[in-house]
Order: structure tokens, then C-alpha cells, then sequence
């Protein structure tokens, strides 16, 4: 994750569906892996076939008035999520939609509730569901969009070529076809598509197609669209199906929507071996590039998948990386520093709605001590800002305890009014360590050597200074400046320890010790575990932060939990699948984002099923 240690959502009237993409700020993930195809979250259909049959001569195909898109998929790339919204003003997560232009649709035409996709960059988001047609039907649904920029219609639902797209298209596809095809040959038919002659706003109209020809067939609904240019919202309403003549036992059955397992521009779920291979030569071809060196292991239910490791831990010596080399690991100390204080809390020594100058009597700054709270430093919506900066450089090599951060920074104000806003902050998570010194006597060291890795069992990771010698700790790597320039050791970068906001060394094993430790419940009771890793506060499109890990998970829970750590020569990312029971571990010696183009690459490949 790219966040900082930076230098580290009526009988013949279905509800409204409405798909959003829009393109805005920019995201921790690359655009192409932001989303796999089934995210957001894809509602598990039902294990028997539905069978709808006419009332009042039409088959309503579906009613989401629950609120839900039971049955439907959903797939596409980039940035985006589904969401439930019912005012047409109001964007559902203002976190994901474009803060440029204003979120005004129609209210569901249909009904109370629709269904939303909105992202805040460029992005292709598809929802469709399996359909069978017993019968002759003639199909009925209402489009409407909203766009700035322009339309546009190329031959493909990319979103992330140089040309403009920016395309709104309902078809029937093939079952058999790439998801994201526009091919004749995969299209049965195109019910409704945006050309770049329309105009930038369509009311809510009524289209309809004769779908006949495929009676006693399976084909897929798909609603599609694409922007790398706009915004553009765009949505539908009202789909039903009227059956053609007198055949009174015509019907359509609504069979269980499988996710895609082909597609052109996107990427797909595949199964687990398959994903796994397409990992290995994904991450053999970066290595040969000399654009990965570290170590990568994937895990799931404890039990190792794939291990494997590039690149050399010291280039002047020619040391390999191995499964047991050191790699500093930057802001994945949060996740320590954060397990560590919930269990002060849950010992009942420390309180989450607490404000700091309770176990910091005589702290510097009086509205800090009295206004930030434990909770508030753990989800960085304290205003206490970072430590990086002229005042950093100009003492990295005397800050060598936590004491020493707080005698450099401890008089300054606060940034913004506590609980206001989410603004990444490493002093915060270097304040929780002072606490755990102060409520336990011990050093934060100790207390984590003690208390976290000791019954994890992860015997390979610390913070010992940089000045000690550790065996087999990596030397990192970085370029001074972008480009073809050589990689040259960061050693004069370093702070002079880690510390309870980042800077530790670990190892991949380690960290899946450390996950498997957490899921097992071995640091933290199910509750507190639970309390720990959910998500409270929007930090990134489709990404919230707890306490110490980030939360991508979706509404049906699939997803990762975790935490990742860069810097100049560091680069290491943790996901932590608990539904799945994946684990994936990449640690890296050299800058960002050398780990995470390796969980960004698998992350949409991976089977979300347990």
C-alpha cells in the first residue's frame, strides 16, 4: 500500500440498477489490479435455479428492493466498488466517487433502492447474471446516464490504454465469452450503447430488444461500463422480460452466475494452481528485469503453497536472499504496535476512548494530551502528525529511543481537530509505543519480543540498531532518481532502530507465523481479534483503515487484510484472506513497489472460495 512510511458502496418495476465510473485522485494500487473480477462484492446466488414465470404478462427478472444483488456478478478492473444507494444526490461512499464533479442521477426509478458502482479514477465495472429463456421473450429495461468529457466508443472495454473511453453498453453475451468482449461473434445482441454523438446526459428511457431468437437457451445479461475520461454514471431500471404469443408456460430461469473465467483486458479468478503458476512467471519476469529481489510466500490454512525467492541480499558480496533473510519491513510494525495495545486493552490497562495524557502525564502539549485519544492514534485521525521531514534528517542518528521522538516533536500542535479527518501519521503509532512503555514498565521492544512475536513463534524478526550487526539482514536498495540508474544501498537512510511506527526487520515465514498467530486467535481473543482488523474509517477507494491494518475486505468478505511498509530500499506487503484462509507474504529489498506488484498481481487472480 502506498501509503506513507513515505520517505514510508412495484410488480412491474424492478429497483434501479445504476453503475458509476468516474475518474478522479489517484490510488495506493495499480490500476489494472486495483479490483478483481468479482469486486466488489458479487452476493453468493443461490444453489438452485430460480424459475419466474408471467404475472400480469410480464416476468420481473428480479427485485432488489432487500437492498441486495442477490444472484448477480459483478467484475472489472481498476478502481470501483458496488454499493446499495437510494438518493440520487448522494453519493453512497463519498471515499470512492469523484470529487470533481457532483453525484446527481435520477433517484431509482424503479423503486427505493438501486445498486451503484463508483470509483474515483479510471476504471471498467460489469455486473451481469446468467439467464435462461424458456420461451419466446421480448426484453424490456430503462437506461439512463450522466457523463462530462465526452463519450466515446472504441471497440473495447479497456480502461487503461492512452485513448479516451468513456462507454456505456447493455448486451447479451454469450456465456462461453470473455467477459469483457465487444466482439460480434460474443455478442448476441447489444440492447443499449452510448455513442460519442450523444449527448453528455440521458434521462431515463424505455429500450427494448427481441430476444426470440434464443429461446431455450442460456445467455448472460451484462451491464457495462467504461471510463478513463469522464466521469460517467450510467444505470438501468425496469428489466423485465414479455413473453411473445400465447405460450402460457413460458418462463426464465435464473441459474447460478459463476465468476468469468475468461476475459480480454482484465483480469480473472482462476483456480488456485493456475494463479500460482501465473505468479511465478509474472514474478520471474520482473526479477529478470531487476525489478524484484526479496522473498515471496503464499500460504493458506498454514500450509505452504509457494515459496520462492530472488534477487541477492548483498550485491557487492553476491549473498542470495533466501526464506530466512532479514528485510526491513517499514510500516509493518504498525500491525505489532497495534495487536500489542489491544491487549493492554483487553487486560484493562489501557482504554480505547481514552485520551494519551492519561498514561502520559506531562506530555508536551496540552491539546494533544487531552484531545487525542488511544482509539483516534490508532486509526490516524489524531492531527498529530508525521516524523519525517528537515527536523528528521537533521537527527536521525540521535533518535535512538522513543523518548527521543517525543523530545523532538512532543510541543507540537495538533494538525487538524481530532476525529475530523484520516490523515496518515506516523508520530501517532510512535506515541502508542511510548504508552505500552509507560503502562508496562518494559521497553516496546521487550514487550512486543515478548508478547507478540514469542507466542507467534517468530524468532527471525526485532529492531535491533543498524549499527549492530544482525545475521542475514538484506541490504536494501534504491535509485536516487527515476529511470535506468543503478541501484545503489540506502544504508545512509536508515533511522538508527526501528521503531513502534516502522523499521523493524522480519522475515516472510515470520510473517505468516505472525498471520497465522492472529487468525488462530494465540494474541487476541475472536472479539478483540475481530475489533482489531475491521475497518472504521475510509482511507483509500474501497479501502478502510482499523487499527494498524488496512481493510479491503467487501460486504460478502472477501477481500485482505494487512498492513505494507516502503520506503527507499524497503518494500514489504502482508494480506491476510480470513474467509479464503489465504496468506501472501512478499518482502523486498529494493523501493516500491517491488512486494507490491506481487500481491497487486495476485490479489485478483487468487479463488475468493475457501
Amino acid at each position: 500500500m502506498g501509503f506513507p512510511l513515505a520517505r514510508w458502496g412495484c410488480a412491474l418495476s424492478m429497483v434501479a440498477l445504476l453503475l458509476v465510473t468516474s475518474l478522479g485522485c489517484g490510488s495506493h494500487d495499480s490500476a489494472r489490479s486495483t479490483n478483481a473480477l468479482s469486486q466488489p462484492p458479487s452476493p453468493k446466488p443461490a444453489t438452485q435455479p430460480a424459475t419466474l414465470r408471467a404475472t400480469h404478462g410480464v416476468i420481473v427478472m428480479d427485485d432488489f428492493e432487500s437492498g441486495s444483488l442477490t444472484g448477480w456478478r459483478t467484475a472489472g478492473g481498476g478502481s470501483g466498488g458496488w454499493f446499495v444507494y437510494t438518493n440520487g444526490g448522494k453519493a453512497p461512499d463519498p471515499a470512492r466517487s469523484d470529487p470533481r464533479v457532483p453525484f446527481r442521477l435520477p433517484n431509482p426509478p424503479g423503486g427505493r433502492f438501486a445498486a451503484v458502482a463508483d470509483t474515483n479514477r479510471a476504471g471498467t465495472r460489469i455486473l451481469y447474471r446468467d439467464v435462461k429463456l424458456d420461451g419466446r421473450f421480448r426484453l424490456h429495461l430503462t437506461a439512463f446516464y450522466a457523463g462530462v468529457g465526452g463519450l466515446s466508443s472504441p471497440p473495447t472495454l479497456a480502461y487503461d490504454e492512452p485513448h479516451p473511453n468513456e462507454q456505456f453498453r447493455i448486451d447479451l453475451l454469450a456465456p462461453s465469452a470473455p467477459i469483457d468482449s465487444v466482439a460480434p461473434g460474443d455478442v448476441l445482441v447489444n440492447i443499449f450503447a452510448t455513442a460519442p454523438s450523444d449527448p453528455d446526459r440521458r434521462e431515463p428511457t424505455t429500450v427494448s430488444v427481441d430476444v426470440s431468437r434464443w429461446a431455450g437457451q442460456t445467455v448472460r445479461l451484462r451491464l457495462a461500463a467504461t471510463d478513463n475520461h469522464g466521469p460517467l454514471r450510467a444505470g438501468v431500471d425496469d428489466i423485465r422480460f414479455e413473453p411473445i404469443g400465447p405460450d402460457a408456460n413460458a418462463r426464465i430461469e435464473l441459474p447460478q452466475t459463476k465468476d468469468p473465467t475468461r476475459a480480454l483486458n482484465l483480469p480473472v479468478r482462476m483456480t488456485e494452481a493456475n494463479a500460482l503458476k501465473a505468479l511465478s512467471a509474472h514474478a520471474d519476469e520482473l526479477a529478470g528485469r531487476d525489478e524484484l529481489s526479496g522473498a515471496l510466500l503464499i500460504a493458506k490454512d498454514d500450509r505452504v503453497l509457494f515459496s520462492h525467492t530472488y534477487g541477492l541480499a548483498d550485491r557487492k558480496r553476491r549473498i542470495p536472499n533466501t526464506r530466512g533473510t532479514r528485510f526491513r519491513i517499514g510500516s509493518m510494525n504498525k500491525m505489532f504496535t497495534a495487536a500489542a495495545i489491544l491487549q493492554l486493552v483487553d487486560a484493562g490497562k489501557v482504554k480505547l476512548t481514552a485520551p494519551v495524557g492519561t498514561y502520559l502525564p506531562g506530555y508536551p502539549n496540552r491539546q494533544v494530551a487531552t484531545k487525542v485519544t488511544i482509539h483516534q492514534l490508532l486509526t490516524h485521525t489524531g492531527g498529530t502528525g508525521d516524523i519525517f521531514g528537515p527536523s528528521f534528517d537533521a537527527h536521525r542518528k540521535q533518535l535512538r529511543t522513543l523518548a527521543d521522538y517525543v523530545s523532538l516533536y512532543g510541543k507540537r500542535g495538533l494538525q487538524f481537530e481530532p476525529g475530523s479527518q484520516w490523515v496518515y501519521s506516523n508520530y501517532g503509532f510512535i506515541l502508542l509505543g511510548v504508552v505500552i512503555e509507560r503502562v508496562t514498565g518494559q521497553s516496546y521492544y521487550d514487550y512486543v519480543q515478548q508478547h507478540i512475536y514469542a507466542p507467534a513463534g517468530m524468532t527471525r524478526s526485532g529492531s535491533l540498531p543498524e549499527n549492530q550487526a544482525v545475521p542475514d539482514r538484506s541490504i536494501g536498495y534504491t535509485r536516487p532518481s527515476p529511470g535506468p540508474t543503478a541501484w545503489v544501498p540506502n544504508t545512509d537512510r536508515l533511522p538508527y532502530r526501528g521503531t513502534s511506527a516502522g523499521g523493524g526487520y522480519s522475515t516472510v515465514e515470520d510473517l505468516a507465523r505472525f498471520a497465522h498467530a492472529l487468525l488462530t486467535h494465540k494474541l487476541l481473543s475472536p472479539d478483540t481479534t475481530k475489533l482489531l482488523i475491521t475497518g472504521k474509517i475510509n482511507a483509500q477507494p474501497g479501502v478502510r483503515y482499523a487499527y494498524g491494518f488496512f481493510d479491503a475486505r467487501t460486504a460478502d468478505g472477501n477481500g485482505w487484510v494487512g498492513h505494507s511498509g516502503g520506503t527507499q530500499g524497503i518494500n514489504g506487503d502482508l494480506r491476510i484472506y480470513a474467509k479464503s484462509g489465504y496468506v501472501i507474504v512478499v518482502l523486498a529489498n529494493l523501493d516500491p513497489p517491488a512486494a507490491q506488484q506481487i500481491t497487486d498481481y495476485l490479489d485478483p487472480r487468487l479463488p475468493t472460495t475457501p
